[in-house]
Formats: C-alpha cells, structure tokens, sequence
C-alpha cells in the first residue's frame, strides 16, 4: 500500500481502540517511506520495530520515536548463529545493532527463537544481555502445520530446530520464572511461561485463542486475519463496520476452539486478552518500566490508567 493508505489504515485502527502496533516481515524497514509511517504510527500506538540487525543501523533516524526495537538473535556463537539465519555475518549485524541503538539511547530489545539448537543456551543468552541492560523477549519454534490457505507462510518444518526435548523446555521456563525474581528486562510474563512449561510437559493448552479479540494480522495489502495461519476474512478499511457483526462474532468462536499453533506472542496476548489480563502484565512487568525509553513510559502507564479506570 502506499503511504498515505497506510496512514488512513492506522487511523482506523485507532478509531477501533488498538493500543499497540508491532511491525515485522519480511523487514519493514526495506520500505523508503518507513521513517514517515514509524513516526506517523509513534504517535498514535506503543509502536515495535522487528529487524534482523540487517537495517537498524542504518534507518536509526527512523527507529528514534518508536518505543522498542526488537533485533532477532539466536545465540552468542557466531557461527551457529550465522547457520540458523542462514546469512553469513548475520550474526555481527546484529550485535553491532543491538550495541549502537543502545548507545544512541533507542529501546532495542533482543528477540530469540527458543529451539532446539539453542535451548541449552537460553538461561546464559538471557544473563548476557540483561548484565547490560538490554531487555529479551522470546519467541519458540514454530512452522507451518498446514497447506491451507493463510495469510502468509512462515515456512516449513526443519527437525534439526523443533522441539523434542520437552522437558529441558520446561527447565527453562522454570529458570526464567525464579530469574525475574532479581533480574529485570525478562520481558516475559509469569503467566506466559507458566502455560508453555505446562504445555511443553503434558500438551495441556492452558488458553484459549483469542486472535479477532486480543489481536489480529494486517499485511501488506491490508488484509485482516486473526493470525497468520488463518486465511484474511476482511480489509483493514472495512474493520469499523465488521468488527462487532454476527459474522466475527461467529469467527471469535471458532478461532477460540484452534489448536493450530503454539506461537508465543499469540499465547501472550491470548492468554492476557482481558481487562483483568492486562493488569496482570502490570502487575508482572512494572518494574521494568526504568528500562523502558520517557516516551514509551508515559504510553505504557497512559494505557495501564485506561486499564485500571474500565476495570
């Protein structure tokens, strides 16, 4: 979409009451016009940056207003790295990434992809970056189960990265939980790693999905789905008059009953869909707020305010 329709798309979106807006890809930052739509968006939304360490560097004039950018990074061995994004030097873009935002004062955060490779190294990789004040956030594993038709694809199943060994994965969440206790920048909830031990040990899903509710999808062209691996059900400019129809409605009910997936950020924001969720992210990360950027504090504790007032 050009810029201007990605302007009236995010008007939309705030008329509709969102509250956060996380851009990832693909790279968005390959657009020419992303410092106009990053600062457009800034002002309107707790606004998230994705890049593989490939362009932040150089697109830093557009990552000032934005309240955290997320560098993905797998682990602190060069080489492995290198081999799981499949990019020789991804490795050194990314870390020269994530030490020169934070030098010049941007929220960077770090976003691994928990898996089987890197698992045993996740406790350390975590202990690493939060020495220096640099918060992680996390993703686990996960591919396509399905042909079907969706609203992009995140590729294919590869053994060498899937997880098998459940229970180390539970260890880990055991050891984020008592870590968060007198670490900060664990940016994790409670809750969260709580219900993937739980479903890592016995496939138990401790949540139901609430893609149509706690979030949805918008792609390149505008189209709206609940997650990615649902096929788009409307356009971005027709959410006003769909979202409180009896047809998503109806779609809020189906997605609710998916077992499709075990994505993380799906699973956070399922999991803390509700009014009462959202004080509980409060309650869980409040004392991370010293690490948060003045103008991405002052959205979060506007937004925990609404929170509290509806509750």
């Amino acid at each position: 979409m050009p810029t201007e329709k990605i302007k009236d798309g995010l008007d939309v979106l705030q008329r509709l009451g969102v509250i956060e807006i996380v851009f990832s890809g693909g790279n968005p930052l390959l657009r020419d016009d992303i410092d106009e739509i990053l600062e457009y968006a800034s002002r309107r939304f707790i606004t998230t940056v994705y890049d593989n360490g490939s362009l932040a560097v150089k697109k830093i004039d557009a990552l000032q207003n934005v309240d955290f950018v997320a560098i993905s990074l797998d682990t602190l061995n060069e080489k492995q790295n290198d081999y799981i994004k499949g990019v020789p030097g991804a490795w050194k873009k990314a870390m020269e990434a994530i030490e020169t935002l934070h030098e010049k004062g941007i929220s960077v955060t770090v976003s691994p992809t928990i898996s089987q490779f890197n698992i045993s190294e996740i406790i350390d990789f975590t202990k690493y970056f939060t020495d220096r004040d640099i918060p992680v956030w996390y993703c686990l594993y996960s591919y396509d189960t399905s042909d079907e038709d969706k609203l992009f694809s995140i590729g294919k199943r590869e053994n060498e990265f899937e997880i098998v060994d459940r229970k180390a994965l539970a260890k880990v969440c055991d050891s984020l939980i008592e870590m968060k206790n007198n670490r900060n920048g664990i940016f994790i909830t409670t809750r969260t790693l709580d219900a993937i031990k739980q479903f890592s040990l016995n496939g138990r899903r401790t949540w139901k999905c609430k893609a149509l509710q706690g979030f949805f999808m918008v792609d390149h062209l505008g189209r709206v789905a609940g997650c990615h691996c649902l096929k788009p059900v409307a356009s971005v400019f027709d959410l006003p008059k769909v979202w409180g129809s009896p047809r998503f409605e109806s779609l809020r009910k189906e997605y609710n009953e998916c077992d499709r997936c075990s994505y993380l950020c799906y699973i956070f924001y399922s999991l803390h869909a509700s009014v009462a969720g959202n004080l509980e992210v409060i309650r869980d990360q409040w004392k991370n707020a010293k690490l948060l950027l003045p103008q991405a504090r002052t959205k979060m504790i506007n937004r925990w305010k609404d929170v509290a007032v509806t509750n």
